[in-house]
């Protein structure tokens, strides 16, 4: 298939472009590119890219062009946390819902079959300890979560017989990427583990987080689009294994039996965490049976331990300003690459350039 992979520059979209292309898909991406200088370990993919703000897409002569040679949109773009969405609520609508349902609209419109949105677990918010289906009522707690459920609730009423949405309901996230993230659970444990020798927690550690390697996440988008149409369509999937959920201590328990000399601690400024979830991903594996998770929290700990040894990781990478996202942004704002708003301060761009690694295409 060609498809049309937003937010292919990030921690998510750089592991699953690999994985389309190993499929045989045609990929082209769609990002700003904000973290390029964020690249920490691997390969970052070759895919034709289309430099663009997806708030911009409505004036987009090449998209809407373009956009009716695609067979599937896989949306991954948006504010991609809380810490991040809590900057400016406002914006985390913009970009995440408002932005999404735009693209979603233009999808449909332009004869576009697949529509792949990478929603969150997070939807579920404060839910207390007990399992959670696709079934369980939405309680989001951020305007990250709410984002979320905004685009579920209305991108399905999109669906008909021509145009094809699924919302997959990722965990948190984990393991290494070459755009690592050190603002998830596990990657930053491990992180303040391997360079300080403290496991140090935030919060109680009583908070239920499931979790998905970021390979198996990748994988489950891939089988998702691959699949026959009538086993996804309008349908949303929590995207993990049942197995892996997790109190944050018991995370940090493993890092601590992982990384060698390093000690469980609680941070002087800890705060309660009223976001708690547990999750049920029984109807993936059931309805989607190419979907079958390799990695458990154990071993993505492992992986990133030994990823950081060979790279020497230190504690003023790790809590520097090239990993963490929201620092990032502060920073490339502090410096005038771009304005509160996000925006390159070159302004918003009316038509879209597709480039690949080394040129203009």
């Amino acid at each position: 298939m060609k498809v049309l992979l937003t937010g292919s520059s990030g921690y998510i979209g750089v592991v699953l472009a690999n994985r389309l292309l190993e499929g045989g898909h045609e990929v082209v991406g769609l990002d700003t590119d904000l973290f390029a200088d964020c690249t920490f370990e691997g390969r970052v993919p070759e895919t034709p890219r289309i430099d663009q703000d997806t708030r911009d897409l409505s004036d987009t002569a090449f998209l809407n062009h373009e956009l009716a040679s695609f067979d599937a949109v896989i949306h991954l773009a948006g504010l991609s946390n809380d810490p991040l969405g809590d900057y400016r609520p406002d914006l985390t609508f913009d970009i995440n819902y408002r932005a999404s349902l735009n693209l979603a609209r233009m999808a449909k419109a332009a004869g576009v079959k697949r529509f792949l949105f990478a929603s969150s677990c997070s939807n579920y918010g404060a839910a207390g300890d007990g399992f959670l289906t696709e079934a369980s009522s939405f309680n989001p707690v951020t305007p990250y979560g709410r984002s979320k459920v905004l685009v579920e609730e209305t991108v399905s009423l999109l669906a008909d017989d021509s145009f094809s949405p699924t919302f997959l309901r990722a965990a948190t996230a984990y393991g290494m990427s070459p755009r690592i993230r050190f603002d998830l659970v596990v990657n930053n444990l491990t992180a303040w583990a391997f360079t300080t020798g403290e496991v140090r927690l935030k919060s109680d550690g009583s908070p239920w987080r499931p979790l998905v390697h970021v390979d198996d996440l990748a994988l489950a988008y891939a089988v998702a689009l691959e699949a026959p149409r009538d086993q996804v369509h309008n349908r949303a999937f929590n995207v993990g294994a049942t197995s892996e959920n997790y109190q944050i201590r018991d995370i940090a328990a493993m890092v601590e039996a992982v990384v060698p000399n390093s000690r469980v601690s609680l941070a002087e400024d800890h705060h309660s965490d009223i976001r708690n979830y547990r999750v049920d991903c029984n109807m993936i594996a059931r309805e989607l049976r190419n979907f079958k998770p390799q990695w458990t929290c154990r071993r993505g700990i492992e992986q990133l331990y030994d990823a950081f040894f060979l790279t020497k990781l230190s504690v003023e990478d790790f809590e520097g300003e090239r990993y963490k996202r929201i620092a990032h942004i502060q920073k490339l704002i502090r410096v005038g690459e771009i304005d509160e708003d996000l925006r390159p301060r070159r302004g918003p761009t009316k038509v879209a350039t597709l480039v690949s690694v080394g040129g203009v295409r």
